[in-house]
């Protein structure tokens, strides 16, 4: 057992999930043991999922255990969802628990346990009013949002950073 602080990082399909270590890195630079839960999809394709179970030294979550199972992580002292999807983000404020993903995210939302979200939604559907009443809802929960990210490339065809320790940023209390 360790004396650090548990992190739980949530991952969904968006590309830059590719980059997931990057928070792992800085989250660990920052003391808090880590343990990844991905969604389904993300888990098949988004991120090197051997890289990062890896690197956290546990295996990448996904599904929910079987009756009897242990618990592979212990429960988390924060959340981190990164980066966060229309879909989740809406699912989510909807209560939907149809994931060991957003069931997680329900749970510690009930419990009060710190979440910061790092959304990664194109402008088209960040106007979507389900969408601004999702994150309505969420904030009303005390779930913490950094800037969100489309995504654009730039006029040189890069892409911007996206922005993975603003989320640990978002955890601290002022």
């Amino acid at each position: 057992m360790t004396d650090k602080p548990f992190l739980y990082v949530v991952v969904c399909a968006a590309g830059v999930a590719a980059d997931v270590s990057r928070l792992i890195d800085r989250a660990q630079e920052r003391n808090w043991e880590v343990g990844v839960i991905a969604t389904p999809v993300a888990r098949d394709g988004f991120f090197d999922a051997a890289a990062v179970a890896a690197q956290t030294g546990r295996p990448i979550r996904s599904a929910w255990r079987t009756p009897g199972e242990p618990r592979p992580f212990p429960a988390p002292d924060a959340v981190v969802v990164a980066p966060a999807t229309f879909n989740t983000i809406n699912k989510w404020a909807a209560g939907v628990a149809d994931t060991l993903a957003l069931g997680t995210l329900c749970e510690a939302a009930g419990l009060g346990v710190p979440i910061a979200v790092l959304p990664c939604v194109a402008g088209a559907l960040a106007a979507h009013p389900a969408y601004r009443d999702s994150l309505t809802r969420l904030r009303g929960m005390g779930v913490r949002f950094g800037d969100p990210y489309e995504g654009d490339p730039e006029p040189d065809g890069t892409r911007p950073e996206f922005g993975w320790g603003k989320a640990l940023d978002l955890l601290r209390r002022d």
